[in-house]
């Protein structure tokens, strides 16, 4: 019997198993895929934990994940486009993809292309799309300057590389161990921490245009004190702050479609995008993937292999 993560009420690592479960089947519409890659993100361990329990309920046992990347196994009624042996990118809303197989709408899917390697494009959704509409959101015009934080974290890295192919100058803030890998993607790094509002103005020489916060904690009334306006401040993470200061939130929700995963992929197989993959766990490592995932330390994703 094929395998999958779960995990029967709300909690820490302890709460998670890797167990035994029956191979999903394909309804009208659907299709199987054998997972050959699945990514994890943060918002899936606060759901976990309970975190958003009144907002997304959860009903048990839960599976876990949405990203994943894999072959085509089955096929269910009034499919037609992809067949049974396409490799695909996709994503479920069904909280099941950190498994050996998962059964997801057709619409979710896209081809993934061949120089695309397997584990970016399983941990491609998420983050991908919540990147490209942080980017979208804040109207970046040839030659402005955005600052992104969280700059080597899942969607950072992804976001700062959409940003450069906007046309514009990106500062990254991020730890000193991944300021080679921002300069070598075109972006100036800078060291977060006291003194990081004084930097910024050093490097942009005065004007920042825009503001992209993956990380929280602050830094959307770090983009305020820049003289930057709230209409060009995206957070996709503080949203207490964001309703203080009218500032966006604009994220996974607003590009979660198989047209901006296409686009993405697109990118990838171009070479215009890069998904950086900080570590790859086994499916029955769960547990420790995530754990180093709340650590917030990694640079670009954590990666599932059933």
């Amino acid at each position: 019997m094929p395998r999958a993560v779960r995990f029967d009420t709300y909690g820490g690592l302890e709460v998670l198993k890797v167990i035994e479960v029956d191979r999903p089947t394909a309804g009208p519409g659907q299709v199987v895929v054998r997972v050959k890659a699945a990514g994890i993100n943060p918002g899936e361990a606060m759901i976990r934990k309970g975190a958003f329990a009144e907002r997304w309920p959860t009903t048990f046992p839960s599976g876990q994940g949405s990203d994943f990347a894999g072959v085509v196994s089955e096929i269910g009624e009034g499919v037609a486009s992809v067949r049974v042996g396409d490799d695909v990118i996709g994503f479920t809303d069904n909280r099941a993809s950190q498994a050996e197989f998962v059964v997801a709408d057709a619409g979710n899917l896209t081809l993934r292309p061949a120089n695309v390697p397997w584990e970016q494009a399983g941990a491609l959704f998420v983050a991908g799309t919540t990147a490209y509409a942080a980017v979208r959101s804040v109207a970046l015009r040839t030659g402005n300057i955005v600052v992104v934080s969280g700059a080597a974290g899942g969607v950072g890295s992804i976001a700062v590389q959409l940003a450069r192919n906007e046309g514009a100058q990106v500062i990254g803030l991020a730890s000193e161990a991944n300021h080679k890998w921002l300069s070598d993607h075109g972006v100036i790094p800078i060291t977060y921490g006291p003194g990081v509002e004084d930097r910024i103005r050093t490097a942009s020489n005065g004007k920042v245009d825009a503001f992209i916060d993956t990380f929280g904690g602050g830094y959307v009334e770090l983009a305020l004190s820049l003289g930057i306006p709230p209409n060009r401040i995206d957070t996709i993470i503080d949203f207490a702050a964001a309703a203080k200061h009218g500032v966006k939130t604009e994220g996974s929700a607003e590009a979660a479609n198989a047209g901006v995963l296409g686009e993405l992929a697109a990118l990838m197989a171009a070479g215009h995008l890069e998904i950086p993959i900080a570590k790859i766990f086994p499916l029955e490592k769960v547990r420790d993937a995530y754990q180093e995932l709340e650590q917030r330390h990694t640079q670009g994703k954590i990666v599932l292999v059933p």
